[in-house]
């Protein structure tokens, strides 16, 4: 069993939420044009609404299917003109775009190409790391995070990746704290996503 199989429940729970959320927030309509910046068609069939959407990723094949569009880009470098859009939309990709220079480019082109945006990622401090399915082992110093990731982590137990593995993934994750995700976002308001009582993840919001 894949990590992403295990752990599919919970972010469709989640991810039903949000969306659910997302629509009713920007009362989204079969009008509206939104970019989905590291995103798949997976989260819209939570939205009652059915707008074109243009799904930017990394990678892979170009193609289009109904209201759909996808293009291989970069997330911190997307070649569409300024306000292209009606709504830029991203779920928990923003981590994941490289070190903090990177994320700063993400963000402008977030708020370069939409007046509107929605942009979430998941808080540093919850105390379960999302990614790795496992509790405070991301609070640990990085070279104590690679001897144990394999072995405590449902990531690690299920993929048994190999050191370099590990090291690639964990270098793929880069969780931010509120007042970084405030500093990327100044213009957006900031809701703080919660689960048993405690902040799982940020949302910056611009309307």
């Amino acid at each position: 069993m894949k990590t992403s199989d295990f752990n599919k429940p919970f972010r469709t729970f989640f991810r039903k939420r949000r969306m659910r959320d997302f629509e009713n927030l920007f009362r989204v309509a079969d009008t509206d044009n939104v970019i989905d910046i590291g995103g798949t068609e997976f989260n819209w069939q939570f939205v009652k609404a059915e707008p074109h959407v243009v799904l930017v990723n990394i990678g892979g094949e170009n193609w289009e299917r109904g209201r759909f569009k996808r293009i291989s880009g970069d997330g911190t470098r997307i070649g569409f003109p300024d306000r292209n859009f009606d709504i830029a939309y991203s779920n928990s990709v923003i981590e994941h775009v490289g070190d903090w220079q990177a994320m700063q480019r993400f963000a402008d082109e977030v708020k370069r190409l939409a007046p509107r945006y929605y942009v979430q990622t998941p808080n540093r401090y919850f105390f379960v790391e999302p990614h790795l399915i496992a509790p405070f082992i991301h609070w640990l110093p990085m070279a104590l995070q690679r001897r144990l990731v394999p072995f405590l982590t449902v990531w690690g137990l299920l993929n048994r990746p190999s050191p370099q593995k590990t090291n690639e993934y964990l270098a793929g994750i880069n969780l931010l704290t509120e007042r970084q995700f405030r500093s990327l976002f100044p213009d957006a308001k900031i809701i703080r996503e919660r689960f048993l009582g405690m902040t799982k993840s940020f949302i910056a919001v611009k309307q």
